[in-house]
């Protein structure tokens, strides 16, 4: 009964072969370590007893260490450093144990011979450890072998460009899986001390300005751009080395939108001009984030969005307990739920709603039902031209929408709301502009009276939103062009979406009630030197292939966007990719113009509101523009072409 037990328990074990190796190996070293340390076989005879107790008690020990330290439950042809250091650790935990057990217990108990020498342990265990290693790392030898001898003529001989920790994970994926049909041929890095080394048997062999020559020399076809934390002056600088090469150039996506934080073969894509305007990402604080986020109950307002998807996708990460995805669109609302559902982790509930925020009563149920303790605002209507057109539904839902939304928030005694604003909002010429910078002072007034963490965070234009200039240039792509640009030297400043989310939750941790927070979305861009770059990257050439049209400024656009309000103070904050408004108080006190006009507005602000948004919903055209020159002076002064105004340090 107990043999066909034992019998049992060896079938289960997965390294059968190994469990007998490091037996073997246990029952014949000390006689091994005897031999050498007397340089006697007849030392060897002499000691059978005590060789005999020793390698029994050495067998016991080493197997119990190996078993808790798990090294019969992998698989040795995927063996690593990681690997390699258990191994040690274990066998140091055994030989020490050993130690004690012979001057512990076997010699005063006379176990073994008085005459047994003391270092035989320690030469036992030396000659053991590599014995013991052979048959675990022979079959991470044999598996390499394997990858070598199974290359197929049909693999893509490649570069990669980024020796670090992504460039090695890429590599090893690579050579572990010839059926992806990629054969890394060579490193190269712009960091000169690796140059010369050798990584997984790949030799980093120049910089990124070598990449021509190196895959000349291997006769190479494409190059993955392996830095998920380089800039997009980096990513531009091997892009345009790689194409005029003639070589593919594929790229892992940057570190935002790896939200694990590491890198595989499946992430690979081709380049993007999001990856060319990539910024050096800025160390966060995470874990101020999850003690806003964890264990409480978020709502995001426009869920269905790009900004509002990319917010649940994130606030996932931090562990809350319920997530309400509110949005207006039934569509895009069931697509982030699926999404949600469809993921692999363990994720909280998720609670799709639809709703429209301008439905005060609605949202007041919303929030009475689902109890939320933080609100991420990002629903609004944000094209420019659009509003200008149809003035009544920005100011409904960018106004009477934030206004429901802050009012129920105070009501059911949400913690913290932040809404999402736009750089549109400084100094706006335009609807769309005058009602988010309204929306800004809502929230101001709201934090004033109640004290509580209520903020907005103000950003630009995010790539590849719905609706996006971007998205707008690859449609037309699609349909063979032309390209249309309204102004050869238009600017905007742009960011991706993972980061300008990442951003704002740093930023929400930051507020204390009131704040304006401002994201550094760096230098800004030509949007004619976007379109060139999405023609590039497509393989086609400007002029020849696909033309770029200029169309001229639509109805409430600007040829340059702003982040920083005049008569305002923006200071870094402690997170150097986000400031503040020092001034936010006198900014939105201020907003009604100089004098009595400023006196009034700020003891009038709610009336002056309401007043708006009776005129709003009643279609006064003429009342609304009057209502909204008399909340923002700024309204009706489209076409301004100033240059933003610099911060106390000026952001990039």
């Amino acid at each position: 009964m107990y043999l066909e037990r034992l019998a049992n328990w060896f079938l289960g074990v997965r390294n059968r072969h190994v469990l007998l190796a490091d037996i073997a190996v246990s029952l014949i070293a000390t006689a091994l370590a005897v031999w050498v340390r007397t340089d006697s076989l007849g030392a060897v005879v002499d000691f059978a007893p005590s060789i005999a107790v020793a390698s029994l008690s050495i067998l016991t020990i080493r197997l119990a260490v190996f078993f808790r330290f798990k090294l019969y439950h992998r698989i040795w042809r995927y063996a690593s450093v990681d690997e390699l250091a258990r191994i040690g650790l274990g066998a140091t935990v055994a030989f020490l144990l050993t130690v004690g057990l012979f001057e512990g217990v076997l010699r005063p108990l006379g176990l073994v011979e008085s005459g047994f020498p003391r270092s035989i342990p320690l030469l036992e265990a030396l000659i053991a450890l590599p014995l013991v290693s052979a048959p675990r790392f022979g079959a991470r030898l044999a598996q390499r072998i394997h990858e070598r001898l199974h290359k197929t003529s049909r693999s893509k001989r490649v570069i990669v460009a980024g020796a670090g920790e992504a460039g090695v994970m890429i590599v090893r994926e690579m050579q572990s899986n010839p059926d992806l049909g990629l054969a890394p041929v060579a490193f190269v890095d712009d960091n000169e001390g690796k140059r010369g080394l050798r990584i997984r048997g790949i030799e980093v062999e120049g910089l990124t300005a070598d990449i021509k020559e190196v895959a000349r020399a291997h006769s190479a076809e494409s190059v993955v751009i392996a830095m998920p934390t380089a800039p997009g002056k980096t990513i531009r600088h091997i892009t345009n080395i790689s194409t005029d090469a003639g070589l593919k150039v594929i790229v892992v996506p940057g570190i935002f939108e790896l939200l694990d934080g590491s890198a595989h073969v499946s992430q690979l894509r081709p380049v993007q001009v999001e990856d060319l305007l990539r910024r050096a990402p800025v160390k966060g604080d995470s874990a101020r984030v999850l003690t806003l986020l964890k264990g409480r109950r978020a709502l995001v307002t426009g869920a269905g969005g790009s900004i509002g998807s990319e917010l649940i996708r994130q606030i996932l990460r931090f562990e809350p307990s319920e997530v309400v995805l509110v949005g207006h669109g039934e569509n895009s609302i069931f697509g982030i739920e699926q999404e949600v559902l469809s993921g692999e982790q363990d994720f909280p509930v998720c609670r799709p709603v639809v709703a429209d925020i301008r439905d005060r009563a609605r949202i007041g149920r919303i929030f009475d039902e689902y109890r939320p303790e933080v609100v991420f605002h990002a629903a609004a209507h944000k094209h420019v031209p659009l509003m200008e057109a149809n003035p009544e539904e920005a100011i409904t839902n960018n106004v009477l929408g934030t206004r429901n939304l802050l009012e129920a928030s105070v009501e059911f005694d949400v913690q913290a709301f932040v809404m999402i604003s736009t750089d549109k909002a400084v100094n706006p010429g335009n609807v769309m502009g005058s009602t988010k910078r309204i929306a800004e002072m809502l929230v101001y007034k709201t934090a004033e009276r109640t004290g509580r963490q209520f903020m907005a965070v103000r950003f630009g234009n995010v790539l590849g939103s719905r609706g996006s200039v971007l998205q707008t240039f690859r449609s037309q792509l699609t349909t063979g062009g032309p390209i249309t640009v309204t102004h050869p030297d238009m600017m905007r400043y742009f960011m991706t979406i993972p980061e300008a989310v990442a951003l704002v939750l740093e930023a929400s941790t930051l507020g204390k009630g009131g704040e304006v927070f401002v994201l550094d979305m760096g230098e800004p861009v030509k949007i004619s030197d976007l379109a060139k770059d999405v023609i590039r990257l497509s393989g086609l050439r400007e002029g020849d292939d696909i033309d770029i049209v200029y169309t001229g400024l639509r109805p409430g656009e600007k040829m340059f966007e702003e982040l920083f309000m005049e008569g305002e103070e923006y200071v870094r904050t402690e997170h150097r990719g986000i400031f503040v408004c020092s001034s936010a108080q006198q900014a939105i006190e201020s907003a009604g113009g100089d004098g009595a006009g400023a006196a009034e507005l700020a003891y009038m602000f709610d009336e002056h509101v309401d007043a708006l948004i009776s005129a709003a919903q009643e279609g006064r055209v003429t009342d609304i523009f009057s209502r909204l020159s008399s909340l923002v002076p700024t309204f009706g002064t489209v076409g301004m072409e100033s240059r933003p105004i610099e911060a106390e340090e000026s952001p990039g």
